[in-house]
């Protein structure tokens, strides 16, 4: 199992440039986590692509459900204490330090490609093309 951060569901999720990355991940560790606010964190994503006209609302329910199902109960709750601990005297909104508290809590690598996060964490985080190999 593995922590991922949005970016890496969307990239897996949603066909683009880094979507062949993403399916290295996945085929390297199909089990994936993310805290909670994975699924905000990506119908946000999806509403962006719905007002650019690059997906419609069906698509982005389907899409919705993709993901739902490949994260079922793999969505975790975090510690605020935790969370806002980790990205004290960092660049890392709490956002991010969601991800990180949850990689921290289950003792797990953070794959993502969010460079101020692999800067940020260099002995929690992974970046995608490299955890992918």
């Amino acid at each position: 199992m593995i922590v991922v951060d949005t970016n890496i569901l969307v990239y897996l999720l949603v066909p683009g440039e880094r979507t062949e990355q993403a399916e290295r991940v996945f085929h390297r560790d199909p089990v994936w986590a993310a805290p909670l606010l994975w699924r905000s964190e990506f119908r946000n994503v999806l509403a962006v692509y719905m007002r650019r006209r690059l997906l419609s609302l069906d698509q982005a329910l389907q899409l919705t459900d993709n993901a739902e199902i490949l994260m079922q109960g793999r969505g975790y709750e975090v510690s605020s204490a935790l969370v806002l601990s980790l990205v004290a005297g960092t660049q890392c909104s709490a956002y991010d330090g969601e991800f990180v508290a949850l990689a921290d809590d289950l003792r797990l690598p953070l794959v993502t490609s969010d460079a101020r996060l692999l800067a940020e964490f260099p002995t929690m985080t992974i970046a995608m093309d490299i955890f992918g190999v």
